[in-house]
């Protein structure tokens, strides 16, 4: 069973689709289909939203589930001709950014960061995660999936580095967020079209708890870096100055590293 924008009018508002189901496999796959079954169908900012994911995906393909009715799972479609290739690396980090302002304005007095790219930390504990795909075949849209832990107890978080909205006692007011969180990602994204990286990286750097941080990095491939993590380049990726850790195999020591891709653990 579906519902069309059913109990959320302030995400309607800025959605010109938004498709809230029951239960879906994945909402990431879910909104994928649809897009390429009816591409003028699906504009831009179009939503996918449900309280129950049964086969979630997180990076490097981890699945993602959680007890249903305990966490919000969305997927937006974004048409992104209009940012030029290059600046695409931004929108994993933007996403990131309007996630971490939407929980913040429900959560004041609580410290909320990113953790490059994309993690929203709440006290230096994930409460959400988000995952940028490529839609097949069209280089142009990309499928922005993020999962907020709502009403998660504590005694079901996964891991004892993650939070939710419940486990710091405080509601989620759910349209509130989606509201929030897609008129950020639009003002975001339209920035970035405008003005490129340069327009952006300001405000993804004021927000990032990585930067000036002792950082741990798993490299693909099983290598691993750490080192200081000094600041973005140009196009969002993580600059790490080394120390006494291994990159590519190789000792380091005050090298600073490009890092385009990993799993990133703050060592304080």
């Amino acid at each position: 069973m579906t519902h069309e924008m059913r109990g959320y009018p302030l995400a309607a508002a800025v959605s010109p689709r938004l498709h809230v189901m029951d239960a879906v496999d994945s909402t990431n796959a879910k909104l994928a289909r649809d897009a390429q079954d009816d591409p003028d169908g699906h504009p831009h900012l179009s939503v996918v939203l449900t309280h129950d994911q049964r086969a979630g995906r997180g990076r490097l393909d981890r699945t993602w589930t959680t007890p249903p009715g305990s966490a919000i799972a969305v997927s937006v479609l974004l048409r992104v001709g209009a940012v030029a290739p290059a600046d695409r690396g931004w929108i994993p980090l933007l996403a990131g950014v309007a996630m971490a302002e939407a929980v913040a304005a429900q959560l004041g007095g609580l410290e909320v960061t990113v953790k490059w790219p994309n993690d929203v930390l709440v006290e230096g504990r994930k409460i959400s995660g988000i995952l940028a795909e490529v839609l097949p075949g069209d280089p142009h849209t990309v499928v922005l999936g993020a999962g907020v832990n709502t009403a998660m107890t504590a005694e079901q978080l996964p891991v004892p580095t993650a939070t939710s909205f419940a486990a710091l006692g405080r509601d989620c007011r759910d349209d509130r967020l989606l509201e929030g969180f897609l008129t950020g990602l639009r003002d975001r994204i339209a920035a970035l079209a405008v003005g490129g990286g340069a327009a952006v990286a300001a405000g993804v750097a004021a927000r990032c708890a990585t930067l000036g941080s002792e950082v741990v990095v798993s490299l693909p491939g099983g290598a691993s870096l750490r080192g200081v993590a000094r600041r973005l380049d140009e196009a969002g990726r993580l600059v790490v100055e080394a120390r006494g850790g291994e990159a590519d195999g190789g000792e380091t020591g005050g090298v600073e590293t490009v890092v385009g891709a990993g799993d990133v653990v703050h060592v304080r």
